[in-house]
């Protein structure tokens, strides 16, 4: 993506967009701004073909959806909203171009939307849903009613985009595509820097040049957070700090700003001791397992105490965080069996959700169910990924989603189950979807684990898994760990 050919915020406001159409409005990403949109007062109408879970939400908010891809649904709309996975030549994008209506990228919509507003923008490799989640959460306890674009659903909120009446907007920023070079942040979180996206990019170095890229656009009155674990975050903060913007940095580190001591990680949620600058915090509590969660409340914390929210506000929202639907979220017990949820796909992300989930197994064994997301990450991170399932009891493996991609010969979902060193009778490639809760049926028993992890799609399988064990009246409530 040419970012330099697009719109980059503070140019246009939402309200400058008319009636909006978008098309693919159900994935989490343009969903989330569809109802940014409508909670805004913005006339919103979108295309779908999938009866996704959050249709009937936007409809409840006003919002027009179509259940076909149209030309005609284009009448008396002003701007057509698209996201890379839409194809150029998708009709519903052809026509807009033909009648002349604005057509935007999803970043430039949401990039307007930002404008006029303080934006917090969450980048980095993995951990960005979590930390935007948090960092809205501590937002909305100390009275600030964010505006906000995640790309999940904060678990009881069961929102993922808001327009709010306060001074911050909080948003991901997507560097898959280059998108985040639109936005002009007043703080920029960089959780890390990890290999991906290749694609794009073509090499780490190129990688590494965009996300010192998005943190010069950080306005002069703002900063930059980064993690002082994370190789990448550490080498971005010294290029920060040489361009002499302020730069602050989070973790186990002796050196970090907001440095964390004593991190315990148990099925009941992360625990950790905070300093920052010298001065101790105390011990703050997420309900959510995981080291790396711990990490990505600490992006979050240290932000809302530079911009001046006090401590209480902090701790409280820590302690009540609701968690990330589809983020190491519990779908439901059946047969004595724990189904969850997680939307890991790279293998980092992979390696630490595993390694989470086998503490919450305890004696009990864990079966993985993945369906890889993208053809060419699972062709170029394919090793790491079979080396992440390997550390789980049973792994099932599905065909790679891939939207928009082609398998060449030897990719996919065959060659990744054959990668991972397990024996042959503890790992089992499936094809099918509606295959696949017949055949965890068979191999889980109680006590066991099961996540179902990787592309979206894979979110509604939790429910057909926890059917398929022979759900058995559920003596916890699903959420949470």
């Amino acid at each position: 993506m040419n970012t330099a050919e697009l719109t980059p915020a503070g140019t246009l406001t939402a309200e400058d967009l008319g009636r909006v159409h978008l098309i693919g409005v159900g994935g989490v990403g343009m969903s989330g701004l569809a109802r940014l949109l409508l909670t805004r007062g913005v006339p919103v109408s979108g295309s779908e073909l999938k009866a996704w879970p959050h249709l009937a939400a936007l409809r409840a908010l006003g919002g027009t959806i179509h259940m076909a891809h149209e030309a005609s649904n284009l009448d008396g709309v002003d701007t057509v909203v698209y996201s890379t996975a839409i194809p150029q030549d998708h009709v519903e994008l052809a026509e807009a171009r033909r009648r002349g209506l604005r057509v935007l990228h999803r970043s430039e919509c949401l990039a307007a939307a930002m404008t006029g507003r303080q934006t917090i923008a969450v980048a980095g490799t993995h951990g960005k849903t979590t930390t935007t989640s948090i960092m809205t959460v501590i937002l909305q306890h100390a009275g600030q009613d964010p505006s906000f674009v995640i790309g999940g659903e904060i678990s009881e909120a069961g929102s993922n985009g808001h327009h709010g009446t306060g001074p911050h907007f909080v948003a991901e920023a997507d560097e898959s595509d280059r998108s985040f070079l639109l936005y002009r942040p007043h703080v920029s979180i960089v959780t890390n820097v990890d290999e991906d996206h290749l694609n794009t990019y073509g090499d780490m170095a190129t990688l590494e040049a965009a996300f010192a890229e998005f943190a010069g656009l950080t306005s002069a009155d703002g900063f930059v957070v980064t993690c002082a674990d994370d190789p990448g975050g550490r080498r971005l903060a010294g290029l920060v700090r040489l361009a002499g913007r302020p730069v602050f940095t989070y973790g186990e580190a002796e050196d970090a700003n907001l440095r964390l001591t004593s991190v315990s990680s148990s099925a009941s949620g992360v625990r950790y001791r905070a300093n920052l600058d010298g001065v101790e915090l105390g011990e703050l509590h997420l309900p959510v397992p995981g080291r790396h969660m711990g990490l990505n409340s600490a992006a979050a914390v240290l932000t809302a105490l530079k911009l001046g929210i006090g401590l209480e506000p902090v701790v409280e929202a820590l302690a009540s965080f609701p968690g990330v639907r589809r983020r190491f979220e519990r779908k439901g017990l059946a047969r004595g069996v724990l189904v969850y949820d997680e939307y890991a796909y790279h293998p980092v992300s992979m390696k630490a959700a595993i390694s989470t989930l086998r503490e919450v197994a305890g004696d009990g064994r864990l079966l993985v169910v993945f369906q890889p997301y993208r053809v060419y990450r699972t062709r170029d991170h394919q090793a790491a990924i079979a080396e992440a399932l390997a550390l789980a009891d049973e792994a099932v493996v599905m065909e790679v989603f891939g939207p928009g991609e082609v398998r060449g010969p030897g990719e996919g979902g065959v060659a990744l189950h054959a990668a991972i060193d397990l024996p042959a009778d503890r790992k089992v490639f499936v094809p099918s979807w509606e295959d696949v809760p017949g055949e965890v049926a068979r191999r889980a028993r109680p006590g066991d684990v099961v996540v179902t992890m990787g592309a979206p799609p894979i979110s509604l399988m939790g429910d057909e898994l926890l059917s398929a064990l022979g759900e058995s009246g559920d003596d916890a409530p699903a959420g949470r760990g």
